[in-house]
């Protein structure tokens, strides 16, 4: 916990006036119009720059050549089953990204749709792991006005037309709109879950506007937060001399993204509703036998607002109205005619056509008056489908149903209730953004960094079981039995659950035949060994222990790495969820725990090396809960062999016992300690020499996965301590006195080893290899005592070690870098020069910077704090960046270059806010001492070790019981 006086840096950074005119803030400042003090912020005319994607150099492509080759061979091969790799470096986007993105829409878990700052509605992701960069551009909000006597008209998007592709003459498409905005004077103000636009005096200088977007996202409400809608507030003030008539509009077209609107089938129908919520439905008729998606978007009537729509207009001149003439109606009118609300369903839209809709609200703003005008957007998809997998229902359809037309209910109560959804907002956030001692840069970047909860490919479930439809496709192997009405297929399931769960629970194998090579080759095979339907029978023990079913719950490691709660970047990303889903968080760790006690011996390729293993192995944690068929097919990262990776396991029981304290939940830690003590008895394999500390393998063995690591590693090392000391202090809660003291044993004896090894008087050398690199100062090498911190526990190293190692850290890592302007970068040599073994030690990981951060927060060091992270909101979110906002990536190089936007572990700067206002919990729990007196005398030390759990073979010629020195 902090103390003292926190820094003040750049206390008065991006004030609201100094984009919009004090007098303009004051007009829109009724209602909620006026944008906060606290925000990012933008002007709409700002350029868009395309942003520059890392390269490897030519040593590091000369030594990944072979896994190159074959992981473009496992791509094209996934490619002919018609899905996508997790990991694709050589398919790219037809879009290139651009620094142009904003807040999204919607709540968690149910699709998203991100939307630009300038306007665009981009980034589609309907279905999950498929994500459609492009803008849909006839999906716009546009604005009519026309002042008393007609003689001052003013019509435009209300979107700057910079645009490829616009405003091409003789068009019956939207480059027939009026693109009137320059944006010079109108002002994107983003401060998540809701963004401002502030348009002063464009383009009628005599009228102020500002667009509210606010989206469901309140913490601890597992019900509005699963909604997939948004609601767009328009205030509108006159501030000159003439009445005038002002109608907005919103156009929508028929489309999930992509050229999706081309495939033809699409339908398009108007409701209206006794309460004065009208608008239009728009059907989407997927492809690939995808789940069908229904739009509704949708304005509010009033004593002041009449609201008209057009359900279906064209993009060019065949079968509906045009594009152009339906702009030319509200150049001319204002609004449409009420009879269309009597329309009914239009035809299906042919192949190659474009459909789309448009809803338009009117009112009259007397001179000096103001005016609100309220429209939302809903999208119904209540399915979920996995390509390989399983369908499920989505966690809104609990409270509105399976039905594609809910979306007019959900958009329905988005405009009866977006009101109460602001008062929880504010009250979630003001007590930070009123917080004098904090920095402006961080109070904003806190919020933003959330974007990647709606934005980052979650899927949200109901939590129970999977659908069985009729209708499904041969994709899987593993669920024959579900998808053929064949009693030969409905035996072999349960002839295959059967063989799994002796495969479970059989602890006869030994290392030799769990790793032969015939034995492998047998299993894969045979057909009859699979995996069962753990979503199902998971979910049923899952129920048990939760009465208050609150649905599972999954989000990506990054759009471009398309793997589920991958669970090393999840250590970093779930202080987020715990401190504002708590129970969502308890459900992944639920899903981990059960994943631990799980095997699955389908053989799998694994690209490094080109060796085979199997997908699962007992006793390990899984890298991911799958791609394909999450829950049920885990381990779809297939580089490496993960059961052999060092820092998964200590990972999980850290992250378990900082949850299991900060929530004080008794039965989710009863549930989860079966699962804590077999990943600490599988760790034992890995310490070779018996002194008690684990030694990596002489490879990428953890997070880091370009970066080989030798013998005693200052990571994985320091992880593993705080892992045994975590497992005594859990152990103690439940009353395992035993494992406990076993734990306690292990870390006294670990303790001294790890820094005689590693310390060498100013911080923890990387490894304890003979390396060019084993000396290197590593930015993330107090990881373990971040946790440790972090959950209250004593530290694992005294006091001036710990300030020491991080004060080097800044000096060097930080500071060094562009004068501590671009993050921690991640390797550092002792001579000052970046270390550049291979492509991660030289990258700046932005996870990683915020991690760093909360561990000095943690130790008193604030100036030192906030200097670090800042750096990642200077090169990521400020004007002089590199354009990264709301979609910072996992890291970049010391010239800016990304790699992998849109990624998970940037939510680590929630840690950040952990440790300035740690939970109450947190701060109560009882503390453990690992110099107690120790109950050696109880110990069976061989009963302690018989878990059970499988254990990978070392391989001959290795290491050995060798310990590596490094001279420094």
């Amino acid at each position: 916990m902090v103390t003292g006086h926190l820094l003040h840096h750049k206390k008065s950074s991006w004030p609201a006036d100094e984009y919009v005119s004090q007098a303009t803030l004051l007009l829109l400042d009724f209602d909620g119009g006026a944008p906060p003090e606290h925000a990012w912020r933008r002007r709409l005319n700002s350029h868009a720059n395309i942003l520059k994607e890392f390269s490897v150099t030519f040593m590091e492509a000369f030594r990944m050549l072979r896994l190159g080759l074959r992981l473009w061979s496992y791509v094209r091969e996934e490619a002919s089953q018609g899905r996508k790799a997790p990991i694709d470096p050589f398919t790219k986007e037809q879009c290139k990204p651009t620094a142009s993105q904003g807040v999204p829409l919607g709540g968690m878990g149910s699709g998203s749709i991100s939307r630009g700052f300038r306007g665009e509605f981009k980034h589609w992701q309907i279905i999950p792991g498929s994500c459609e960069t492009s803008p849909v551009m006839a999906n716009q909000f546009s604005i009519f006005i026309s002042r008393d006597g007609g003689e001052k008209k003013y019509s435009s998007v209300l979107a700057p037309g910079h645009h490829e592709g616009l405003k091409k003459n003789g068009d019956l498409g939207i480059s027939s709109w009026d693109w009137n905005l320059s944006g010079q004077h109108s002002t994107y103000h983003a401060l998540f879950p809701r963004a401002w636009t502030v348009y002063d005096g464009e383009p009628d200088p005599d009228l102020k506007i500002s667009c509210r977007q606010i989206s469901p996202f309140i913490p601890h409400d597992y019900h509005e937060s699963s909604l997939p809608t948004a609601v767009f507030v328009y205030t509108l003030v006159n501030t000159g001399k003439e009445r005038a008539k002002v109608s907005l509009l919103m156009t929508w077209a028929n489309s999930i993204g992509g050229v999706s609107h081309h495939t033809g089938g699409h339908i398009n129908e108007p409701f209206i509703d006794d309460d004065g919520v009208s608008g239009v439905l728009l059907h989407h008729k997927t492809t690939k036998d995808n789940p069908p998606v229904t739009f509704a978007i949708a304005a509010c009537e009033s004593q002041n607002v009449t609201v008209t729509v057009l359900p279906s207009f064209g993009l060019c001149g065949e079968n509906y109205v045009t594009a152009r003439d339906m702009w030319g109606t509200m150049v001319q009118d204002g609004q449409f005619q009420r009879e269309n609300f009597g329309a009914g369903p239009c035809v299906p839209s042919s192949v190659g056509d474009t459909l789309c809709a448009a809803v338009s609200a009117s009112t009259w703003v007397e001179p000096h008056g103001r005016c609100t005008a309220v429209f939302a957007l809903a999208w119904s998809s209540p399915k979920v489908k996995f390509q390989k997998g399983c369908t499920y229902h989505r966690r809104y359809t609990k409270f509105y149903g399976a039905s594609e037309r809910s979306a007019i209910n959900l958009v329905h109560d988005a405009l009866k209730k977006y009101k109460l959804w602001e008062e929880e907002i504010e009250k979630w956030q003001n007590p930070i953004l009123q917080n004098a001692k904090l920095p402006d840069w961080y109070k904003f970047t806190l919020f933003n960094e959330l974007y990647f909860l709606v934005a980052g490919g979650t899927v949200w479930t109901d939590g129970e079981a999977p659908i069985i439809e009729e209708n499904l496709s041969a994709a899987s192997d593993c669920h024959e039995s579900t998808k053929s009405k064949d009693e030969k297929s409905v035996s072999k399931e349960r002839h295959v659950n059967m063989v799994v769960e002796r495969t479970f629970t059989d602890s006869n194998l030994n290392n030799e035949e769990f790793f032969s090579p015939t034995s492998v080759q047998e299993l894969a095979d045979n057909d009859d060994v699979c995996v069962p339907d753990s979503a199902q029978t998971g979910n049923v023990l899952h129920q048990q222990h939760n009465p208050e079913n609150v649905g599972r719950f999954l989000y990506l490691e990054g759009v471009e790495y398309i793997m589920w709660c991958t669970y090393d970047v999840h250590f970093y990303a779930s202080f987020a969820l715990l401190d504002l889903f708590p129970k969502i968080e308890l459900t992944i760790q639920h899903d981990f725990a059960r994943a631990v006690l799980h095997e699955d011996r389908r053989k799998v390729k694994y690209l490094n090396d080109g060796s085979w293993g199997i997908r699962k192995v007992k006793g390990s944690v899984p890298h991911d809960l799958g791609t394909h068929d999450p829950w049920n097919e885990m381990n779809a990262y297939n580089i490496h062999d993960t059961s052999k990776w060092k820092d998964l396991n200590p990972k999980f029981v850290l992250q378990v016992y900082r949850d299991f304290a900060a929530t004080g939940d008794m039965s989710f830690g009863r549930d989860v300690w079966p699962a804590v003590c077999a990943a600490m008895d599988y760790m034992e394999q890995f310490d070779r020499d018996g002194d008690g500390l684990i030694e990596n393998d002489g490879f990428p063995d953890q997070t880091y996965d370009a970066w080989t690591v030798h013998g005693i590693s200052a990571y994985c090392g320091c992880l593993w301590l705080a892992a045994l000391q975590a497992a005594a202090a859990m152990a103690e809660h439940l009353g395992d006195w035993a494992f406990a003291e076993k734990c306690k044993i292990k870390f006294l004896k670990a303790k001294p080893v790890f820094e005689a090894k590693l310390w060498n008087g100013s911080y923890f050398n990387y490894d304890s290899g003979n390396s060019s690199n084993s000396c290197s100062i590593q930015a993330d090498q107090l990881a373990g005592q971040w946790y440790t911190a972090s959950s209250q526990l004593p530290p694992l190293f005294d006091e001036i070690k710990i300030r020491n190692t991080l004060q080097t850290i800044f000096e060097f890592n930080v500071m060094k870098v562009s004068g501590g302007r671009m993050g921690a970068v991640n390797g550092m040599n002792p001579n000052g020069k970046v270390d550049e073994c291979c492509m991660q030690s030289r990258e700046i990981w932005t996870g990683v910077t915020y991690s760093l951060a909360a561990t000095m927060l943690l130790h008193g060091m604030d100036h030192e704090a906030f200097t670090t992270a800042e750096g990642i909101f200077t090169g990521g979110w400020s004007e002089e960046g590199f354009g990264y906002w709301f979609q910072t990536p996992e890291g970049w190089t010391i010239d800016g270059r990304y790699r992998s936007l849109i990624y998970m572990r940037p939510l680590a700067i929630w840690a950040m806010q952990w440790a300035l206002s740690p939970p109450k919990t947190i701060l109560e729990a009882p503390k453990v001492n690992m110099m107690d007196k120790l109950l050696t005398s109880t110990l069976n030390m061989t009963t302690l070790n018989d878990t059970d759990i499988q254990k990978i073979a070392p391989k001959i010629g290795r290491f050995g019981n060798a310990v590596f020195h490094c001279e420094c």
